[in-house]
């Protein structure tokens, strides 16, 4: 499943997996999220409900690109540095560009979009 990320200037896209979680966040585009920076690792933005983590595993270790859930926080954590493996981390999916997102430490606005064939 392909999705598009609109920033205020730039378009991301990026692949998910077919993961019980990826299929419950696409059931919730189109989203708009507020992303701040967290850790300096990764830009996390709250999400409207919690999404399934049927399936899924105890945690996983992030590479620079992913999309992810912190299903602890109920939050979309998308990495711009690898982290190592976070029990309750589950990966979604990863930006075709991993070097595209912008890593400044300011807020900024992310419109996610399934992105379809037309």
């Amino acid at each position: 499943m392909k999705i598009k990320i609109i920033l205020n200037d730039k378009t991301l896209t990026a692949t998910l997996n077919s993961s019980q979680t990826s299929r419950d966040f696409i059931a919730l585009l189109p989203l708009t999220l507020q992303l701040k920076d967290y850790a300096g690792e990764e830009k996390i933005g709250d999400l409207p409900r919690h999404l399934s983590t049927a399936g899924a595993p105890a945690g996983t270790a992030a590479a620079k690109g992913d999309i992810t859930l912190y299903a602890p926080w109920g939050n979309l954590a998308i990495f711009y540095k690898a982290h190592g493996y976070a029990s309750g981390l589950i990966t979604l999916g990863q930006l075709d560009e991993p070097d595209a997102l912008p890593v400044s430490p300011a807020e900024y606005t992310a419109r996610f979009e399934l992105l379809t064939d037309k």
